[in-house]
């Protein structure tokens, strides 16, 4: 008994098509299109999507706005440049963070009712 037997069974093996008689590769490739149709709807599609909203959203930033970063720290825009945002998060403590790191845009006055 070698490692194949547990792989392939035996008697599929032996029941091999008449001489040639080939089984049709049409319904092979129809799964695989199916799956990758699947996976790009699935996967691919929203992922694009969330992709777009996110950038759409750190190219309305402007100074004053209240955001979160993907790390949980809230404050107020203070500067912007093309990498980085300057971002006050208590009175006179500012930090400098990547423009990705935001991950969400707050309400006006959010932060003053915390």
């Amino acid at each position: 008994m070698s490692l194949l037997d547990f792989l392939i069974s035996p008697a599929a093996a032996q029941a091999a098509p008449a001489a040639g008689q080939q089984p049709s590769m049409i319904p092979t490739f129809v799964m695989l299109g199916l799956f990758f149709v699947l996976m790009y709807f699935m996967m691919i599609r929203p992922q694009m999507k969330r992709q777009k909203e996110h950038r759409a959203m750190l190219d309305k930033l402007q100074k004053g706005d209240e955001v979160v970063t993907t790390g949980g720290i809230a404050g107020r825009v203070e500067n912007i440049g093309d990498n980085f945002i300057s971002v006050e998060i208590a009175e006179g403590v500012r930090i400098k963070i990547q423009r990705g790191a935001i991950s969400t845009v707050l309400p006006k006055g959010t932060l003053k009712a915390a």
